[in-house]
């Protein structure tokens, strides 16, 4: 193993002090000097582990109520002094300066104490210097120094010495360091976003230490990662390992199902809703969600917002589906469910979402807010002589939260709070129309007294005429062309209610 070297002395400096006993018990085994201060040298005195004092070192106390402790040429020489440059070791020698082998520091809880929802001035005291520093010395000078950044670290660190005797390689060291550049980078990230959070400076930065490889991404010859903590978000009961493609399913899942609060069920394919039903019974809401398309839904992700019984358990069993994710499941019901080996089966736990989207583009980033506007019959605004009947605006309020989580060009026809068609990302609005009246047909399901969410405007006064020739009566969308009278005049002309927003719901 290259470049092996004996660890003789440790500087000790963390907020978080668990576990850290064992590490001191093996670093007295191997003879280690060991230098720190304030209460992680009260804690190894207290486990009665020999320590030496930082302030006894530098002949300099701690000052400013402990924001200046470590920041001394005494401590910084010995872990920046490279050992094989003999100028650096006279340096060390003139100014009586020991050599540090070992850094072990954490860093203030900047994040945490952020999201505990703190003033600013107690937010500001969190903003690690002396740590920070330390773990950026100590990493640039991975030749000869190990830097432990994190008490994840830890058991990694302590096999690391039962296996090399208190000695560490060059490869140890750099994976190491690799993992301290990691952290201080995350950290910075947090702190330039609090700062930043008005977006005064427009620069992309972004850091998620919880990192997954996938089998693959979108296709097998693609590289596929997750960064992010799944397991924030839920719980997995059961399942084969969860893909690319499944993540953004149940991602679009997830946000579609936030919009419903009485009973729901909903079945997607490729991010798009293929079924969707409200019911006062979770049975029902399942029948009437998977008779929106039946042949879609077969290697599907369901979601629901009820916890999921036995007996609607048994009727979903009987279709082949990748994953179900819902806020609970009855003992039977699971047991149900696990019949199958490789069906994965979430619990989504209560949390909030991001309210930022990314993705590539060209050579750079888009970033935009989420679209997290949900209109509600508060904002739908009547331009028809005729008004749609309370069930109608309903059906408009339930098929317009539908179509904002459906790919552009987008329709959806709705009827009793049922998903009836929809037509997905078409280049064109009538086509869309078309594929959802066709569709929508082929099942057998009735039109006539459905309703009409588009995405977008109409541009031409075609799509209100194909739909009220289908049997819509109701339409709602969020105007703003240049033509809308003549959709308006249309609708009056043949008794259609038509519903304004002002919002358009764009997705691609």
């Amino acid at each position: 193993m290259s470049g092996l070297k004996n660890i003789r002395s440790a500087l000790i400096s963390v907020y978080n002090k668990e576990n850290l006993d064992n590490i001191l018990s093996l670093l007295d085994e191997f003879d280690v000097r060991i230098i720190s201060t304030g209460g992680t040298k009260s804690y190894i005195e207290e486990h009665g582990y020999k320590v030496e004092s930082v302030e006894n070192l530098t002949s300099y106390p701690s000052i400013l109520g402990g924001r200046v402790k470590t920041l001394h040429p005494l401590i910084f020489g010995g872990i920046l002094s490279r050992r094989e440059i003999s100028s650096d070791s006279q340096e060390l020698d003139k100014f009586g300066i020991p050599y540090i082998d070992l850094v072990i520091v954490d860093l203030y809880p900047f994040e945490e104490t952020l999201a505990s929802g703190v003033d600013d001035q107690s937010v500001i005291e969190k903003i690690d210097i002396g740590g920070i520093s330390l773990i950026r010395a100590a990493a640039k000078n991975y030749n000869d120094v190990l830097i432990v950044s994190d008490r994840k670290q830890y058991s990694v660190l302590i096999s690391l010495l039962e296996e090399k005797q208190g000695e560490s390689s060059l490869e140890d060291r750099k994976q190491f360091a690799t993992r301290a550049f990691n952290i201080s980078s995350h950290y910075d990230t947090a702190i330039f976003n609090y700062f930043n959070s008005d977006e005064t400076i427009t620069s992309f930065k972004v850091s998620e230490n919880e990192g997954k490889i996938l089998r693959y991404g979108e296709n097998p010859h693609q590289r596929g990662l997750f960064f992010g903590d799944f397991d924030a978000i839920f719980d997995k009961l059961h399942g084969k390992e969860i893909s690319y493609n499944n993540l953004l399913d149940i991602d679009a899942a997830v946000n579609l199902i936030m919009e419903f609060t009485e009973t729901t069920f909903a079945v997607l394919k490729h991010n798009n809703a293929c079924g969707l039903a409200s019911r006062p019974k979770l049975l029902d809401a399942w029948n009437e969600a998977l008779a929106g398309d039946p042949v879609s839904a077969f290697g599907g992700i369901l979601i629901t917002n009820s916890e999921v019984d036995a007996e609607t358990a048994d009727k979903i069993n009987k279709l082949f589906f990748e994953a179900i994710v819902a806020p609970g499941y009855d003992m039977a019901a699971l047991e149900i469910l696990k019949q199958k080996k490789n069906r994965i089966i979430l619990i989504l736990k209560e949390k909030k979402l991001p309210e930022k989207l990314y993705r590539t583009a060209l050579n750079g980033i888009l970033v935009q807010d989420k679209d997290i506007k949900t209109d509600s019959i508060d904002d739908m605004k009547s331009v028809t002589e005729k008004i749609p009947t309370s069930d109608e605006f309903s059906d408009l309020e339930f098929a317009n939260k539908i179509v904002k989580h459906t790919k552009s060009n987008a329709i959806v026809l709705a009827k009793n709070k049922q998903l009836i068609a929809s037509g997905v990302g078409q280049t064109s609005r009538v086509d869309a129309l078309i594929q959802a009246i066709n569709k929508a047909q082929k099942f057998k399901l009735e039109l006539n007294g459905a309703v009409m969410a588009s995405d977008a405007f109409f541009p031409f006064a075609d799509s209100v005429e194909i739909a009220g020739k289908a049997g819509i009566h109701s339409v709602i969308q969020p105007g703003g062309s240049v033509r809308d009278q003549e959709s308006i005049d249309y609708c009056n002309k043949h008794g259609i209610a038509m519903i304004f927003t002002g919002t358009r719901h764009f997705k691609h």
